[in-house]
């Protein structure tokens, strides 16, 4: 070997001894540590503590809900050691296994979680086993949100704060409350830095309220998305749009402090999603027959939905033809499936107005080809007014029966059609149809004495003596007779 190699090994020698004088080995159980990860091997993940012995912990410690990695190579990551074994530190994120009251003690003095096992519920919370020693759980510190379902906590292993440690550990009350407000706090203050208002994020909704959504934006960081919040379109119940487990984005629309001193999130579903009114002049017309939801009645008319966030008015005026319409639940009725012709689209001052009529057709076009005077039809009674009976025979299409001519029908038949009511079916004649006044007048058909032909001459005096000129005074009296005298005289 040359003296200038032997010279680079003796270096090298110095710098690895000066290394290894420079790492700490002081490290205890129960120390929390923060640490690189170096490596990462099937079931373990290796983590360079910054001392002479290099730590590992087991892969499953480190999954998230998904199942999937939460760290890589060169990621820092905050651990506890547990235990040693092997020359290596065995590291966990949370105090584990069977241990002393030294180490309960240790844990609840430096305030470190302590992994335990929900055993079973018990009188006002849960038994749970922590570090071979039987601890209690309040149920107001199993969770910082109100339990449902108890059971649901019942075998699950957790991890929990110690915050009563008596009696030689006979007294051990744990919470999973304060451990939990304390994660989220770090995750809030991580998400803050993050990301801010106006943002758009992946989410995860958790759980559904009357009032919306909460959608998990980060481990531990909760928003919620209002229920006006989630649809372009008009939702009822939150679970007509989201279903819990479903991933979306969101956008964050505000963070702020809540009433009890927490973070409030707003999130919104559908700004994180195109504005239906932005594309609605490219998917609709004037014109455009089209099927739509009716979603809410108006004095005015109905409000029907055409597509998700876009909703047009139906006046009352264009929702029937023939007949005047006081109020939309004559004829539709919330939630109802109608067929609508859009009229207007104006999508900049979002307005849309539709017609029912219109998409319906006019009936009135085919009424001389389906109709022939002194044809008898069966209508449907609409109403008895000052003019006579109102029939409708198609709809949109309505026939009167004045009441002169209700009076020249059969007793029976008159009186049938008197005591008729909105609703009843009968039967009626086509007396007159006028297309371009859309006007019907309809009969009833005519009793035998009305029917007779009428003669003047049955009402003039039958004992009248016959004037001189051979014919009767034909009742015009004693004036008739003198006047027929005199222009007599006057020819001779």
């Amino acid at each position: 070997m040359s003296d200038e190699a032997k010279k680079d090994g003796e270096n090298f020698a110095a710098m690895f001894e000066a290394y290894e004088a420079g790492m700490q080995d002081n490290v205890r159980v129960g120390d929390k540590i923060t640490g690189t990860v170096i490596a990462i091997d099937g079931a373990s993940v290796f983590v360079g503590t910054g001392a002479k012995r290099d730590g590992v912990i087991e892969r499953e410690e480190l999954l998230d809900d998904k199942g999937e990695l939460t760290v890589a190579v060169g990621d820092e990551i905050e651990l506890y050691v547990v235990g040693t074994s092997g020359g290596e530190l065995k590291l966990s994120k949370a105090m584990s296994g069977r241990g002393g009251f030294e180490m309960l003690e240790q844990a609840k003095a430096n305030e470190l979680p302590v992994e335990g096992k929900v055993l079973a519920q018990c009188k006002g919370g849960f038994n749970v086993q922590v570090m071979g020693k039987r601890a209690f759980c309040p149920m107001s510190q199993i969770d910082d949100r109100f339990v449902e379902n108890a059971e649901e906590y019942v075998g699950q292993t957790l991890q929990f704060l110690i915050i009563k440690l008596e009696q030689g550990g006979r007294n051990l009350v744990v919470s999973r409350r304060e451990l939990l407000g304390r994660e989220k706090a770090a995750a809030m203050d991580k998400f803050q830095e993050e990301v801010k208002a106006g943002d758009v994020v992946e989410g995860t909704v958790k759980r559904l309220a009357d009032f919306g959504a909460f959608i998990e934006v980060a481990p531990g960081v909760e928003g919620l998305a209002h229920i006006s919040e989630l649809s372009w379109g008009r939702v009822d119940n939150p679970a007509d749009a989201v279903k819990v487990g479903d991933t979306l984005p969101v956008k964050l629309l505000d963070v702020s402090k809540g009433k009890k001193g927490g973070v409030k999130i707003s999130l919104s579903v559908k700004q994180a999603q195109q504005d239906p009114w932005e594309t609605a002049g490219d998917r609709f017309a004037a014109g455009d027959k089209v099927e739509g939801k009716v979603i809410r009645l108006a004095d005015f008319g109905a409000f029907v939905e055409i597509a998700p966030g876009l909703e047009g008015l139906v006046h009352l005026s264009e929702m029937a033809h023939g007949r005047r319409i006081m109020k939309a639940d004559e004829v539709v009725t919330p939630g109802q499936t109608v067929t609508v012709s859009i009229k207007d689209l104006d999508p900049v001052k979002r307005r849309i107005s539709l017609s029912i009529k219109d998409a319906e057709g006019d009936p009135w076009g085919g009424v001389v080809e389906g109709l022939s005077v002194g044809a008898e039809v069966k209508g449907t009674v609409e109403s008895f007014g000052k003019y006579g009976l109102f029939v409708t025979l198609f709809p949109g299409v309505t026939g009167l029966l004045p009441k002169s001519k209700l009076a020249q029908a059969p007793k029976e038949r008159r009186e049938e059609l008197e005591k008729a009511k909105p609703g009843d079916e009968v039967s009626v004649f086509v007396d007159e149809i006028k297309p371009t006044e859309r006007k019907i007048t309809l009969g009833a058909g005519r009793s035998e004495e009305s029917a007779e032909p009428r003669d003047w001459k049955k009402h003039t005096s039958a004992g009248r003596a016959p004037s001189q000129n051979g014919g009767h005074s034909g009742g015009m009296g004693l004036l008739g007779e003198k006047l027929a005298e005199a222009m007599a005289r006057k020819k001779k």
